[in-house]
């Protein structure tokens, strides 16, 4: 059986993308660093509307907990195999650089990309095996493409993610995986909650931020097999916002 791990799927664009496999019939792993809470609920909602799903406890920033709690999962189900792999998981810590503590830097760093590479790194063998095949999309975002204020550490990782995803749709695109990224604007979620939504909805052409379901809707198009063809690509869904 082919299943889905969301990372950071317990909240925000994360949860909308889990409930978007349970409508597609993808068994869905609900990764969470810390909130069991969001996760079981998550997961709870998705089984009681006829879905399948569990959830998945690890730090994406740290590999020995990504490698030991994948190795454990594949030792419970041998004959299955995770298909499909969002990289969701990101966290902000804005700030004007020259004010920016070192650890601020690092923790926004070693989640977005450096959990990227460790997750990444651990699932692609099977992916890769004869005759199986899989898609990767990455959580990017507008700030990896334009910059913005602020958020230099945020955009640096987020860029490097999005140059990383092109790299790596190259390398595996001959064994059937395929790798995009899919960058936000202003999206509804727990990540801008706190960002001057009135004064920045101007900004977007659309005059509104966009919804969850909006980039889990996109993420399942990705996901399906009507794009087995796209692959190394960043789509924007931002309303206009450049």
């Amino acid at each position: 059986m082919k299943y889905a791990l969301v990372t950071g799927g317990s909240r925000g664009l994360g949860r909308a993308v889990c409930f978007k496999f349970a409508q597609m019939g993808i068994p869905v792993i609900i990764n969470y660093q810390s909130n069991r809470d969001a996760a079981e609920e998550v997961c709870k909602e998705i089984c009681e509307n006829g879905g399948v799903a569990s959830i998945m406890q690890f730090d994406v920033s740290n590999e020995n907990e990504v490698n030991a709690t994948l190795d454990a999962w594949e030792n419970e189900h041998p004959d299955d195999y995770i298909a499909f792999l969002v990289n969701n998981a990101g966290i902000r810590r804005d700030n004007l650089m020259f004010m920016m503590p070192t650890e601020d830097w690092h923790a926004v760093i070693n989640t977005s990309l450096n959990g990227f590479y460790y997750v990444t790194k651990r699932l692609l063998p099977k992916m890769m095996m004869r005759k199986r095949g899989g898609r990767i999309v990455n959580m990017a975002s507008l700030s990896g493409l334009k910059g913005m204020a602020g958020q230099t550490n945020y955009s640096a990782a987020k860029a490097a993610l999005i140059g990383a995803t092109k790299a790596l749709a190259q390398e595996v695109a001959a064994r059937s995986v395929t790798v995009n990224a899919v960058a936000p604007g202003f999206i509804e979620s727990d990540m801008t909650k706190d960002l001057p939504q009135d004064e920045l909805k101007n900004l977007v052409p659309m005059k509104r931020f966009g919804k969850p379901d909006e980039v889990a809707s996109l993420v399942g198009f990705l996901c399906s097999d009507e794009a087995s063809y796209i692959t190394g690509e960043v789509i924007s869904i931002n309303g206009g916002l450049y």
